[in-house]
């Protein structure tokens, strides 16, 4: 398998050219623990866990990155984020039955990828990616191509255990001989899914890369992690007014906010509410009702 809950990019020596490995177990495993899903939509949250990982590794800054596949299918939605510690999380929004063979194109329907970058300091970008093509990993090399005008090649694969993704991709500015590119692309093109979930980075790179003068860079660790707060609970509501939400707590007694990511619950009573609303806008970081 790869190796487990880390990133770790390749450098080719001689070659304009980058490599990244994703391994996901606890992580993925973490994740799962959360909710009851289909063995599919289970396999297709892995894909996205391990793609949004991939991509982290071209954040230069404090932020997050976000991948949501949104569609007419049975799969309404999926979405998995990272942000710039390595910490991950994603969930899924289905009805009905679903197929247990089916993959993440077939789950969707017909839809798109978003692209969100949301850094800490600086301008939030958007890139949409429509679903045209067979895999995931299709899609996302297909962005690539078209958006950065960078040739990649993306592997991805989930089963129960594991998630795992590969990326090969020309770097940026750089001045690579096509036929560069066309032997390593052939080479990458070999990978077998059970490969790339059960060989460890050393020997993967061996397989494949063995007649190359490449080597792996010092691993990042990934890790599953919710970000949500009670503050951020407290945000959310005020989308609401406060005559709105004082109505609500009337007649229900509190309000209950459920994180859709981890099912953390955070309980709001009318004292919360009148606070939110004060001129100090304080809610206490404390779930204890008053």
């Amino acid at each position: 398998m790869s190796n487990p809950d880390q990133i770790q990019r390749i450098l080719f020596d001689d070659l304009d050219i980058r490599g990244v490995l994703v391994g996901l177990d606890k992580t993925y495993q973490d994740m799962l623990a959360l909710h009851d899903y289909p063995t599919a939509i289970r396999n297709a949250l892995g894909e996205m866990l391990a793609a949004v990982a991939l991509l982290s590794t071209t954040l230069k800054f404090d932020g997050r990155l976000l991948l949501q596949a949104q569609g007419t299918g049975a799969v309404s939605a999926l979405m998995a984020e990272v942000n710039n510690k390595r910490e991950c999380r994603g969930i899924a929004r289905y009805e009905g039955d679903i197929d247990e063979n089916a993959g993440i194109i077939e789950l969707i329907g017909d839809g798109h990828l978003v692209i969100t970058i949301e850094p800490e300091v600086g301008q939030r970008y958007q890139g949409i990616v429509p679903l045209e093509k067979e895999t995931l990993a299709a899609c996302l090399a297909d962005y690539f191509e078209r958006s950065e005008q960078l040739p990649t090649q993306i592997h991805l694969a989930a089963d129960e255990n594991r998630a795992s993704g590969f990326l090969l991709q020309v770097m940026p500015a750089a001045g690579t001989a096509k036929n560069d590119w066309e032997h390593i692309e052939q080479i990458g093109a070999t990978l077998k899914a059970e490969e790339l979930l059960e060989l460890d980075n050393d020997a993967l790179l061996f397989r494949l890369f063995h007649q190359e003068q490449c080597r792996l860079y010092d691993p990042d660790s990934v890790e599953f992690k919710c970000d949500c707060s009670r503050e951020r609970s407290a945000n959310s509501l005020q989308f609401l007014t406060q005559d709105e939400l004082l109505e609500i707590i009337e007649k229900q007694g509190l309000i209950d906010v459920a994180c859709q990511f981890c099912n953390e619950h955070y309980t709001f009573d009318e004292t919360d509410i009148r606070a939110m609303f004060s001129d100090s806008a304080h809610v206490p970081k404390s779930d204890q009702l008053h």
